[in-house]
């Protein structure tokens, strides 16, 4: 396949992954490869929004320093020097910031790679039974337990690809991330597309038996009550609310990329200025949730935003709701929380996703 060709088919594959089914804001990536060079997204663009001139072209020998360098002990100083390697490893032409997971995108052998955060595969990630029941589902797939995005996880991964190939034969067409989603590889698009088939009947022959709804109950349509969105919108000092239905929220962190649309905690009972004060005093910034008896809202600058933490608090919703079929949800813990709060990364692809189209 010419690289064209190559650019049209990964464009293509990007839209039908990009889907609600899959992924929410600007969360998700997804690459093809030669011998020299890989494409990959752009960190926070929407797979939905991808043309074949917006993928990064990578310098794969230049990208394989990374595999070998020793990275500072400081968290903050290790990531920066990540970050500009890859902006380094960039051929002439691309510009833009290549998604923080393309060192691990070149690891994998397979010429296309789709990593998607389904809420169905999430359901089974961020569950306390996640790697004993992914065993038993899908025994051929590389379960990686939650290890902090970017750097850390290539590198981990490759050690894990490396001891999988050396017990298989060959790499692994599935990879499950705790807490993360999934990565799915294939020489082909419809290698691809026929394991994501496998992989979601599978998910939902399993809810179905164990009589779990495959989506959220239907919820009664927002009140229209436009004072108590004003009051809101003054309270938190925002630009937009979104939502107002009556749900049960996830009650913690439940990936990254909830975090990043709609921070880690919702802000719990009846709004006030006392209460708002109360929680960013506790964690550090404004909540972007609101889950009060009148209902669930999320805010932010404008829109777009709040739609984006909205959409975030569906996925969240729905993921607790399947993760009881596999012994309840799994929340990440404070340090592994803390790493997303912390990581420039993150807040450069929360930017960039608002912006774009």
């Amino acid at each position: 396949m010419d690289t064209p060709a190559l650019l049209n088919t990964l464009t293509s594959l990007s839209h039908e992954f990009g889907k609600t089914d899959y992924v929410f804001g600007g969360g998700g990536n997804t690459s093809a490869k030669n011998a020299d060079t890989l494409w990959i997204k752009p960190s926070g663009t929407s797979l939905a929004d991808m043309t074949p001139e917006r993928f990064v072209a990578i310098d794969r020998e230049k990208l394989s320093a990374l595999y070998t360098f020793t990275p500072p002990t400081n968290t903050a100083e290790r990531e920066s020097v990540v970050k500009d390697m890859m902006m380094a490893s960039r051929r002439p032409g691309s510009e833009a910031r290549p998604s923080v997971e393309t060192p691990l995108h070149d690891l994998i052998e397979a010429v296309f790679v789709i990593h998607t955060h389904p809420s169905l595969v999430n359901g089974l990630t961020c569950s306390q039974d996640a790697k004993a029941t992914a065993a038993r589902l899908f025994p051929e797939a590389l379960w990686v337990p939650y290890i902090d995005p970017g750097f850390t996880l290539s590198i981990d991964v490759r050690d894990r690809l490396d001891a999988y190939k050396r017990q298989h034969g060959k790499q692994p067409t599935i990879i499950l991330l705790q807490n993360h989603g999934i990565f799915i590889a294939g020489d082909t698009p419809e290698a691809v597309r026929s394991t994501y088939r496998q992989v979601m009947g599978t998910l939902k022959d399993e809810y179905q038996a164990a009589g779990i709804a495959c989506a959220l109950p239907d919820m009664p349509p927002p009140s229209p009550g436009s004072a108590k969105v004003e009051q809101l919108k003054q309270l938190m000092e925002v630009g937009a609310v979104a939502g107002g239905s009556l749900l049960t929220v996830a009650e913690g962190p439940l990936t990254p990329d909830h975090m990043v649309y709609a921070k880690a905690f919702p802000y719990s009972g009846d709004w006030s200025a006392a209460g708002v004060a109360a929680y960013r005093k506790q964690y550090g910034y404004a909540p972007r949730i609101i889950n009060s008896p009148a209902g669930v809202y999320t805010v932010g600058k404008d829109a777009k935003a709040a739609g984006l933490a909205w959409d975030a608090v569906l996925d969240g919703a729905l993921i607790r709701q399947l993760a009881a079929a596999f012994g309840g949800v799994r929340y990440l813990d404070d340090r592994a929380r803390q790493f997303i709060e912390n990581w420039e990364v993150e807040s450069y692809r929360e930017k960039q996703s608002q912006q774009s189209a």
